[in-house]
């Protein structure tokens, strides 16, 4: 008579550990990547309904450029609140959104001396410089500059 080998199909405590680490670690991988993704479709949707710069500055209603990068941040922060201004006040104030790791902005990031970011910059309806906010702003402040800007008001 044969004897079969029995074979051992349960997994080592070790091995269950390692599965469990494995997992925690893709669930947090996931995590990060889905937030990062989300965050950056906030800014690359603001960026993509903007007008450029010269249109908003012509068009005779009160202007707001936002400096920004992909990869910061504060700005990635900001951004709800930018939506839902902008969604507020479509009518009566232009928000444009400037990339500044894109080179076609590079003679505005100069004329403007952007050297952090987020850099908002803010023009009345004669495309006038009022001035300009470097850092992140809460809800309430940037309501109030854009209040400002619309009532043409310090």
């Amino acid at each position: 008579m044969v004897e079969a080998k029995s074979t051992d199909k349960d997994l080592s405590s070790f091995q269950k550990i390692l599965l469990v680490c494995l997992t925690i670690f893709l669930v947090i991988v996931l995590f990060f990547f889905r937030n990062g993704f989300k965050e950056k479709a906030i800014l690359d949707q603001l960026a993509q309904k903007s007008i450029l710069p010269e249109q908003a500055l012509s068009n005779g209603k009160p202007t707001v450029l936002e400096f920004y990068a992909d990869w910061c941040e504060a700005c990635k922060e900001m951004a709800p609140d930018m939506i839902d201004l902008k969604n507020i006040n479509i009518n009566k104030v232009d928000v444009v959104l400037l990339n500044v790791d894109n080179t076609r902005w590079i003679d505005l990031i100069n004329k403007y001396d952007v050297n952090g970011i987020p850099q908002l910059i803010f023009f009345d309806g004669n495309g006038d410089y009022q001035g300009l906010s470097l850092g992140v702003r809460k809800y309430n402040e940037l309501e109030g500059i854009f209040s400002a800007l619309i009532d043409n008001s310090k």
